[in-house]
């Protein structure tokens, strides 16, 4: 009998080279394919968590208190707080005109603008002012009529104690006390009472102008006529 041998096979493979990779920081951002969960944009790329662009309290701002309005604002006009001030005085304009002057090299136009201005607790003056814009004409009557602003003598109910009149220029006005009837005037002369604060008061035009700057001046120049109440004779015994 013939022996057979087998020999084993000796031939073997190459092992693959493995491609070396390079490993990524967690949270490094990717460029060349999918985001990865840790690298999108609204994760925790740029930092801890929380620290992203569009992470929960990291937005570029500050977070959500920052925002515009929020609590800590700047300008703090979201806020509560906010409360815009009253002025001292009001007022009214009773009249506006556009006023021409001739010069060399022609007309220049300007508005006149007359107010009534007055704090309701017995102060009340009337002022004009001119200027090239409605706006600083008002302004400058304004600063006039404070300026020429007289206080008024009023009984404790805020009415006028006795009757009184007035004439400016062709304008002529009488005010006079009327308990229980509130206010009964008309024209220029109801806005200087109204902004004095008197009550229970009555007017008249006695005069048939209908210039409204005299009418409320002949009004102003009747107020200060009021003298106080003489104490009664009744009263001087006591």
């Amino acid at each position: 009998m013939t022996e057979t041998t087998t020999q084993p096979n000796t031939e073997t493979k190459a092992p693959a080279t493995a491609t070396p990779t390079t490993a990524r920081p967690a949270g490094a951002r990717s460029f060349g394919g999918p985001r990865g969960a840790g690298a999108s944009r609204g994760g925790s790329s740029r930092g801890p968590a929380g620290a992203g662009r569009g992470g929960a309290g990291g937005s570029r701002t500050g977070g959500a208190g920052a925002r515009k309005g929020g609590p800590s604002s700047r300008g703090g006009r979201g806020g509560a707080g906010f409360e815009r001030v009253r002025p001292e005085f009001d007022t009214k304009m009773i009249q506006i005109r556009r006023v021409t002057r001739v010069v060399s090299g022609g007309r220049r136009f300007a508005f006149s603008v007359a107010v009534v201005a007055g704090n309701r607790k017995g102060s009340v003056g009337v002022g004009i002012g001119k200027a090239a814009d409605t706006a600083a004409a008002i302004e400058k009557a304004t600063k006039n009529a404070k300026k020429k602003m007289i206080k008024v003598r009023l009984t404790s109910a805020m009415m006028i104690p006795h009757e009184v009149e007035a004439k400016e220029a062709s304008a002529r006005v009488m005010i006079m006390p009327a308990p229980g009837r509130g206010m009964v005037a008309g024209s220029s002369v109801r806005n200087v009472l109204e902004l004095a604060g008197i009550k229970n008061v009555r007017a008249k035009i006695l005069s048939g102008s209908k210039n409204k700057l005299n009418n409320a001046r002949a009004a102003v120049k009747a107020l200060t006529q009021i003298r106080e109440k003489k104490p009664s004779r009744a009263s001087v015994a006591k």
